[in-house]
């Protein structure tokens, strides 16, 4: 097996000068966009999510090392994923959540809340496709436990603009944490 087939395609850069000034008509629907998002996934409409989705999708979790500072830039270890999916898995993981009885990892399901937050908003080379940086805390509740999983991470995307509307095209996730403090990944970032 090549080594290599688990990097994902690499992300447009985020230029400054290609980024898209908050407030405008695109940052806005982008971030309504992403709003939306959040409220499906945390009210576990899963269906409804999946329907968001680019068919050409890449959604990505890399490992994350803890590295000192001149090795910083090996932190992210993108040829070990903790998920490496594209919309045929993303499909069956979601049939999976709502259709079956097997997602025993989310059965009794997770309370979630996703809180998006520093988003930042690219052009790229092409017209209806924009990068989108932005930070993302989740916090998880589990059973009748007292306690919370909180779940810091950047997320990189690419946001398609598709008949009127946006398709998630492409997501990597890194998480801050190199050990992670929650039991299992059954939940979407």
């Amino acid at each position: 097996m090549d080594i290599n087939s688990l990097e994902p395609t690499p992300l447009p850069p985020s230029v400054r000068a290609n980024r898209i000034a908050i407030g405008s008509e695109v940052y806005n629907e982008i971030l309504e966009f992403l709003y939306d998002e959040a409220e499906l996934l945390d009210t576990m409409r899963f269906n409804d999510w999946r329907d968001t989705l680019a068919e050409d999708l890449e959604y990505n979790l890399p490992l994350r090392l803890t590295r000192p500072t001149r090795e910083s830039h090996l932190t992210i270890v993108r040829t070990v994923q903790h998920m490496h999916d594209d919309y045929r898995s993303m499909y069956l993981r979601v049939m999976r959540l709502m259709d079956t009885k097997s997602a025993w990892g989310e059965d009794p399901p997770s309370r979630c809340k996703r809180l998006v937050t520093n988003v930042r908003v690219y052009k790229t080379d092409k017209d209806n496709e924009y990068k989108v940086q932005s930070y993302l805390m989740v916090s998880r509740s589990r059973f009748d436990f007292d306690e919370f999983d909180f779940i810091p991470c950047e997320r990189h995307d690419i946001i398609r603009r598709v008949d009127g509307g946006f398709k998630l095209a492409r997501r990597e996730i890194i998480i801050d944490q190199a050990v992670l403090g929650t039991p299992n990944l059954g939940i979407f970032f």
